[in-house]
């Protein structure tokens, strides 16, 4: 696959884009989506804990929409029914997070019941007239299925391609993996509408959905500024040393900590270099493995893993680092991924070191260094590089901020969402 190898074009200027998206914002917000009701389904995160998704939520729901949120419960999040800034959040239970075939099937059983449960209830009690299903996996077109007979509209909001994640986590193909590009084509054609969350999304809608250009949204996960805070930062996490290398996100097989792990251990043994901590925040599967991997790799007093944190608790992290990292392997999932946390970094400021990866260098640029792929060594050796040069961190720093403010923010992608929600009414 072919790869950017330069920072993206700014030609558009601040102020233009600035102004043309308030003006679509503002119109938005007199009441673009009136009378509209929309039930959104996610299963992999509950709500609002799901950035994206509860960003989604409330612009529809400042857009004029009655807005209705089917997702798992989790732990802080396990209210059955409430209703939050105006959205109405319907929870329900899942078994552990699965990680055998087995796990799975009884994960996605269950979650298509309470789906299809909470649906009709919501149906009866509230009514709706678009289901907006977040992936992974790509079977709730299943739960959709049904009320698209009694004309309901289905929007698609494809967060992971779920075959490519498949094979990042088990390193797998076969039987299985043909299965779950049958599911997600069959997810394509039952959508009136797909909003894909980069330009790399919007190509496997084309090529392997077969939808037409005028149904496909691009939708980035932009942060919404004025909800992260930049804080004081907390000497105390540097554990009385000079450099704070910060990480965010899930604790799982697929998110290259193992590879991290290695390039601590390349910075702190092989390199002596005793004025480095890392932060990793975030909670998953893998948690307690990579805790137990990184005490019998000696490094227990340079890493503190945090689990699953308040806001203020990440708010103060970002405001601490010195540089922030993101060790996603290159492999297709990731290449072709946009990932939160590098929008959060660049939202706080923050230069940045990751593995080469197509959307990762798309919305950086040059607010980040790039290291050879799944090379631990040489992914040490750009943090090493940036720690050595404070005038480069805070130039890299500045470029990110700005391109969040001028281009990747939150509010530059409501004006695409609503569209979306346009052409499905059309």
């Amino acid at each position: 696959m072919s790869r950017q190898v330069i920072a993206p074009s700014l030609d558009v200027s601040a102020t233009s884009l600035s102004d043309r998206a308030c003006d679509q914002v503002g119109s938005i917000r007199q009441g673009a989506l009136a009378a509209r009701k929309v039930l959104i389904i996610v299963e992999n995160l509950p709500v609002p804990f799901d950035r994206r998704v509860w960003q989604e939520a409330l612009a529809l729901h400042d857009a004029g929409a009655e807005v209705s949120v089917i997702c798992p419960k989790a732990p802080g999040f396990d209210k059955s029914e409430e209703t939050l800034e105006g959205i109405r959040i319907y929870r329900h239970n899942l078994p552990l997070q699965a990680n055998a075939a087995s796990g799975f099937l009884l994960e996605y059983a269950a979650a298509l019941f309470h789906q299809m449960r909470l649906s009709w209830k919501i149906f009866f009690r509230h009514n709706f007239d678009t289901i907006h299903a977040c992936n992974p996996p790509d079977l709730i077109f299943l739960v959709a299925l049904p009320f698209k007979l009694i004309g309901k509209r289905f929007i698609f909001d494809h967060h992971d391609i779920c075959p490519e994640l498949y094979e990042a986590k088990f390193a797998r193909r076969g039987a299985f993996l043909q299965l779950l590009l049958l599911f997600e084509w069959m997810t394509f054609k039952a959508s009136d509408v797909v909003v894909s969350t980069n330009e790399s999304y919007r190509r496997i809608a084309y090529t392997r959905g077969g939808k037409r250009a005028e149904d496909v949204f691009v939708v980035r996960s932009g942060p919404d500024l004025s909800r992260l805070r930049v804080l004081p930062p907390d000497p105390a996490l540097k554990n009385g040393r000079r450099f704070l290398v910060g990480y965010v996100g899930i604790m799982g097989a697929q998110e290259g900590i193992d590879l991290l792990l290695e390039t601590a251990s390349h910075l702190i043994r092989g390199k002596r270099r005793s004025d480095i901590q890392f932060v990793l925040v975030g909670g998953g599967p893998q948690l307690e493995k990579y805790r137990t991997d990184c005490r019998e790799m000696g490094l227990d007093e340079h890493v503190d893993f945090t689990g699953q944190v308040p806001d203020e608790v990440l708010f103060t992290v970002l405001s601490t680092a010195d540089v922030c990292v993101n060790p996603d392997r290159v492999n297709q999932m990731n290449d072709q991924s946009t990932m939160n946390k590098i929008m959060e970094y660049m939202a706080f400021s923050k230069a940045i070191v990751q593995y080469d990866v197509t959307e990762g260098r798309y919305s950086a640029g040059s607010a980040s260094l790039y290291a050879r792929p799944n090379d631990p060594l040489d992914f040490a050796d750009k943090i090493e590089a940036l720690l050595a040069d404070e005038a480069a961190r805070r130039t890299m720093g500045a470029f990110g901020r700005k391109r969040v403010q001028e281009e990747l923010a939150w509010k530059y992608q409501v004006p695409e969402l609503i569209a979306a929600y346009g052409r499905a009414a059309r």
